[in-house]
């Protein structure tokens, strides 16, 4: 995990442990006081929103816990995780720039790549000016690998 990702969750647990939890807790106080639990609505939806966020902070926890901070700018060479890529679709000549990432802060719409996607896959281990060819659901794809940075 890169160190962007790992704060990046860190602030997701701390915001769920510190804001999210206590306002559910509160919720589900409120509804209580509504009467009959087996009909409220309100009760029921605050139990399952805070089942939600119990469940999302066990998981934050395991991932923090488990966690591997690599730190990118100390790298360089071929591509590997860390790497920041430009690309430019053969077929297109479309541009586009992804950071390859750890599963659990990849974001595609930010450019934060899934190692574990079958593009990243099929750069690890490239250089700049190599082509990869990708097999996606719509069928295959050419890329030439512009730049490779570790920023």
């Amino acid at each position: 995990m890169t160190r962007a990702g790992h704060t990046a969750l860190d602030a997701e647990l701390k915001k769920l442990k510190s804001e999210e939890r206590p306002a559910v807790i509160k919720a589900i106080a409120e509804a209580r006081e509504h009467g009959d639990l087996s009909e409220n609505a309100e009760y029921h939806a605050a139990r399952e929103k805070q089942s939600f966020i119990e469940g999302r902070i066990k998981e934050l926890e395991s991932l923090l816990s488990l966690a591997e901070v690599i730190d990118p700018t100390k790298l360089s060479g071929t591509v590997k995780f860390g790497a920041t890529v430009e690309l430019v679709d053969e077929d297109t000549d479309e541009e586009k720039t992804y950071q390859i990432v750890g599963e659990a802060e990849a974001d595609i719409e930010r450019g934060l790549l899934n190692i574990k996607s079958p593009l990243a896959r099929s750069l690890i281990g490239k250089d700049a000016g190599d082509s990869v060819e990708v097999k996606t659901p719509g069928g295959e794809k050419s890329y030439e690998i512009l730049s490779i940075k570790y920023i």
